[in-house]
């Protein structure tokens, strides 16, 4: 399974907004998704120790950090690279010692071979999930971000994230925001399209549309 193509979100924008019409307006409004958020082109291990660098951080801190681990990497992330480091290399960086041990994890898994990520192309959603989580620090909501945002999976519903939960009320005229196991089966009548919902989920949470 290929990452899609821009056409592909395009028309998945345009069938979304006329599939459930409380999508129109802000589908309308912004235009088609962008699932790559202006981000450069990263290889799937590189990203997953961007992902690692930025969980729980303010982005200008998450920033910073990862430029100082590219940097004492001399570049690209890679599994060969980050297992040459030196803790202490890692915690001058910046890297917590929980987050410094996930992004080790992360690497020996690559490289023993335990997760493929030169495979996870070939996979399905939740094979792919299932494969990721075995690294410490890495959970589902981790996973179904690399899915959307690196694989360009446009049927992943993330619906712990509060922001999408937020989003989904605002959209829905809720008056509070829907639990995860609410908003769960809420999803279902947006197949094929539930990561294109998703992204127009956060931007109805934090734009005047």
């Amino acid at each position: 399974m290929r990452p899609v193509a821009r056409r592909a979100v395009i028309e998945g924008c345009a069938a979304l907004a006329r599939q459930e019409p409380r999508f129109a307006p802000i589908v309308d409004a912004l235009g088609p998704a962008d699932l790559r958020r202006g981000r450069p082109r990263r290889t799937h291990f590189a990203e997953l120790v961007r992902a690692i660098c930025y969980q729980q951080l303010a982005g200008a801190a998450a920033r910073t950090i990862h430029g100082r681990l590219e940097a004492a990497l001399g570049g690209t992330p890679t599994p060969e690279g980050v297992l040459a480091l030196t803790p202490e290399t890692m915690r001058a960086a910046g890297l917590s010692a929980n987050k410094a041990a996930s992004i080790r994890d992360l690497a020996e898994k690559v490289e023993s071979g335990e997760v493929e990520l030169d495979r996870v192309a070939r996979l399905s959603d939740d094979e792919i999930v299932r494969e990721l989580v075995l690294v410490r620090g890495i959970g589902r909501w981790t996973a179904e971000m690399f899915l959307i945002f690196q694989l360009g999976r446009l049927d992943v519903w993330p619906v712990d994230d509060l922001g999408v939960r937020k989003g989904y009320g605002v959209l829905f005229d809720l008056p509070v925001p829907p639990a995860a196991k609410v908003l769960e089966p809420l999803g279902d009548p947006l197949r094929p399209y539930r990561s294109l919902a998703a992204w127009y989920c956060w931007r109805a949470a934090d734009t005047q549309f």
